[in-house]
Formats: C-alpha cells, sequence, structure tokens
C-alpha cells in the first residue's frame, strides 16, 4: 500500500512536470502527460513482474526527474510591465546605490506610469529594520516584505515575488513547476504598499513591525538583499511556492549571517512570520501580539498619507517601536 501510494504521486507529479513543462504545444505535452500515466497504470496491471515493473517505472521516473532538472530559467522573456526591470547595486565603500528602485505612479493596479529611480545609502546610517505582511486571503497566507531605514527619513524596500510573463497570472499549483521567474522588486514605499492598500481591488491588509536588530546585524542584512538582486541579475532563478517564495527566501537570508532562526509551520503558512518573529523576541513584546498586530495596522495611515514624499514617516507615527537591544 505504501508503494502504491508512493507511485501514484510520483506518477501525478511527473504527469504534472510534463503537462507544465518548456514543450512549446500545449496538445503534445497533454498527450505525453497522459500517456505517461495511462503507461504506469496499464504496466502495474498487465506485467506479472510487479518488482520488475517498478524497477522499469523507477529509472523512466529518473530519467524524467533529469530531463525536469535540465529545464533553466532565463532573464530574456516577454515579462509583465511591474517586474520587467531587474534592480542591481553598485558599491563604494560604505555607499550603496541601488539602480532601478521602483516608484509607479497608479491611476489603478494595471494603469500606471513606471518610474525607476537610483539613489545612494550609506550602510552606516543604516537605523532601522522593518517587516511588512500582507493580506488577501485570510490569516494563513501573507506576502512579506522588508524595508530598511537610513537616518529616520530615506526607506527602501525587497519584496520577493513571482516574475510573471505578460498573460500569466498566479497559482499555486502552477509555482510549483517551473512556471515563474523569481525577481527581488526594490521599491519605493509608496509604490510597494499603496498598490496594495490603496490600488488592488480588493484592497489588501498591510501589517509594519519594527524589528529589533542590531545596527551590525541590519547591515549584514541589507548586504544580503543587495547581493541577491545582484545575483538574479546574473543568474536567474525559478519561483517555488514551497521553497523559493517571499517567506523562505527572508529566512535564508538571515541564516546566512545568523544561526538563530530555524524553520518552522509558520514560515510554510507565512501569514504567521510576524507572530513568529513576536515569539522569537525580534517585535516589541511589552503587550501580547493581539495588541501589537492590531496597532501595526497601516492601511488608514497608507490612505491618509497619499502620494507625500513624507509618506514612509507617516504610515510610522504612532506604531509601536522594537524592544531596546
Amino acid at each position: 500500500m505504501v508503494l502504491a501510494v508512493m507511485v501514484a504521486v510520483m506518477t501525478a507529479w511527473a504527469m504534472l512536470a510534463i503537462y507544465y513543462s518548456d514543450i512549446l504545444k500545449e496538445t503534445l505535452r497533454a498527450c505525453c502527460a497522459g500517456l505517461f500515466g495511462l503507461a504506469t497504470v496499464c504496466g502495474f496491471i498487465a506485467l506479472p513482474n510487479r518488482r520488475r515493473t517498478l524497477a522499469c517505472f523507477i529509472a523512466v521516473f529518473v530519467l524524467l526527474v533529469i530531463w525536469w532538472s535540465s529545464i533553466k530559467p532565463s532573464n530574456n522573456r516577454d515579462w509583465q510591465t511591474d517586474v520587467a526591470v531587474l534592480p542591481y547595486a553598485t558599491m563604494q565603500g560604505n555607499l550603496v546605490t541601488i539602480h532601478n528602485i521602483r516608484n509607479f505612479n497608479y491611476r489603478t493596479e494595471t494603469d500606471f506610469d513606471a518610474r525607476y529611480y537610483d539613489k545612494t545609502f550609506d550602510i552606516s546610517k543604516l537605523t532601522s529594520v522593518d517587516l511588512i505582511t500582507v493580506y488577501w486571503m485570510g490569516d494563513a497566507i501573507a506576502h512579506v516584505m522588508i524595508s530598511f531605514g537610513f537616518g529616520g527619513s530615506d526607506f527602501v524596500t525587497f519584496s520577493i515575488e513571482t516574475r510573471k510573463e505578460k498573460g500569466q497570472t498566479y497559482s499555486s499549483l502552477l509555482g510549483f513547476f517551473k512556471q515563474y521567474g523569481l525577481i527581488c522588486v526594490v521599491g519605493d514605499e509608496r509604490d510597494l504598499i499603496r498598490v496594495r492598500t490603496s490600488y488592488r481591488n480588493p484592497q489588501e491588509d498591510v501589517y509594519l513591525y519594527r524589528i529589533r536588530v542590531s545596527p551590525e546585524r541590519a547591515r549584514q542584512f541589507f548586504m544580503e538583499y543587495v547581493k541577491m538582486i545582484d545575483d538574479l541579475r546574473e543568474a536567474p532563478e525559478f519561483y517555488n511556492t514551497l521553497t523559493t517564495n517571499c517567506t523562505t527566501g527572508i529566512i535564508t537570508l538571515i541564516r546566512t549571517f545568523s544561526g538563530d532562526v530555524s524553520y518552522s509551520w509558520k514560515i510554510l503558512l507565512s501569514g504567521y512570520a510576524a507572530e513568529y518573529a513576536y515569539e522569537l523576541g525580534r517585535l516589541n513584546s511589552s503587550m501580547p501580539f493581539a495588541e501589537l498586530r492590531k496597532r501595526s495596522y497601516i492601511n488608514k495611515r497608507a490612505h491618509e498619507a497619499g502620494n507625500d514624499p513624507s509618506f514612509s514617516l507617516k504610515i510610522r507615527t504612532g506604531l509601536p517601536l522594537p524592544d531596546l537591544q
């Protein structure tokens, strides 16, 4: 029974992998996927030697996995406008210049003027790190972003996202099968927050939590993001719903310079990422998490701030500060 379940799961994965592969013709992909499933069922039913049939199945499956692994990501596709331009960085001492910081001028979620700018940050003046969580389908699933503050007035946000081609829509299932590229959007908070609080329909719920982190760790965290955007520009990657997404990407970056963060089901269910950070002592612990979450809700502040140049300062007014080191 265990082997039967394993074969069924492997067969289902193989059929989906074939169907969502880079074979150009959809009809051909569907036929190949159907033939694989039919051959598996007929083989185990019709052939008398089950062990030999299982050995043949595993051999074919291994070959399919090798072929699947040969499908490589690319930066040269007809990308949707909001993820078409890759950010990158140049460095000179403590000065890090980030190129292609996104700051779209929105009329609706899909009607906007695409605008980018370059800005130089002095990492010796990095003073804050904030966790931003965005909800649109209940408490269990959230999009997670990280924002860095310099000198208390300049902020830049990193958002690990799917890089979709024109005509694609997001699907958690497709996210398992190399359908999307991976991008780390670097954006102005007036873009990355306001598109979610003010222009998407329905509007999404956004929370901003001030993180307790030492200046040294904050600089290390920031530089890991800088390395990530440069790496993705040189070596593209696929997005994966389970293993390479907005939350697991953040944890991977943290673990590169700190061993005190372990994987948890609250990472897989990204809506609980802030609660997990609270349990690790990284957020304000002077109040229960439910109260902290309520006070960290920023939609109203974002609506009131609008496109004000002081948007980042206004959405933080009154937010609970992190505990002292």
